[in-house]
Formats: C-alpha cells, sequence, structure tokens
C-alpha cells in the first residue's frame, strides 16, 4: 500500500511539472530595478575616501521634502538615497559626499528639508563598501 501511494504522489508530482505554467505580476520591472539603484553606489563621506583611480561623472544632489505639517519628518539618510540615484542615473559606482545639510525651517513647498551633494565617480572595481 505504502509503494501504491508512493507510486501515485510522484505521477501527481511530475503531472504538475510538465505544464507550462505563466506568472503575471503587476509589478513593474522598471521601478524595481530603479529602486535598488542607490544600492549599487558606495558612499564615501568623511575619512571614507575611494581606493585607486577614478572618473568624475558630474555633481549630483539630493533633496528630500516634508511636504505635509504632519508627514514624516525627512532625515539625512533621506537626501544621501536620493544623490546616490542621482549617481546611479549618470552610470556612477560611488559618490563623494560633500555636504549634507538639514533644514527644520519651512521654506516654500516644504516643512522641513534634508539636501546632500556630492561627486558621483566611477571606480574601477566597488569592493570596498
Amino acid at each position: 500500500m505504502k509503494h501504491l501511494l508512493s507510486l501515485l504522489m510522484i505521477l501527481l508530482l511530475n503531472a504538475c511539472n510538465n505544464n507550462n505554467y505563466t506568472f503575471n505580476s503587476n509589478l513593474n520591472r522598471e521601478a524595481i530595478e530603479d529602486y535598488f539603484k542607490p544600492s549599487e553606489v558606495t558612499v564615501y563621506e568623511g575619512d571614507k575616501e575611494p581606493l585607486g583611480q577614478f572618473e568624475l561623472k558630474g555633481l549630483v544632489k539630493g533633496e528630500a521634502c516634508q511636504t505635509q505639517q504632519n508627514g514624516v519628518p525627512v532625515t539625512l539618510a533621506d537626501a544621501r538615497t536620493l544623490a546616490r540615484r542621482a549617481a546611479a542615473d549618470k552610470n556612477a559606482n560611488g559618490l563623494i559626499i560633500k555636504n549634507c545639510v538639514l533644514i527644520n525651517e519651512p521654506t516654500p513647498g516644504c516643512f522641513s528639508s534634508a539636501v546632500c551633494i556630492g561627486q558621483a565617480i566611477k571606480t574601477s572595481t566597488n569592493t570596498d563598501n
């Protein structure tokens, strides 16, 4: 009886394996790739400097804005992430942070804001996280 049950289970599993199943999702591939872009960029800040030669790709800025008074306050990490995304958009794999500022005073359109400015760079390797 055990052997018959085992054989039946194997046949059922094999029948499921031979069908061509498709997977449909509401996820947008480009949006997912854009979401993970900042993780491809190494941040060099303070005493941490890139090792070896690198190519300057340009100046980048990340600016985060708290648009609603009761909204979540922005952080320097928000601005740094946006600067990393801007660096990735320039095909850089590194970002040398020059300055980050948290502004707690309201400005037009923002109740608080955070800004990070840096240089997007392309290093030969990105293993010195």
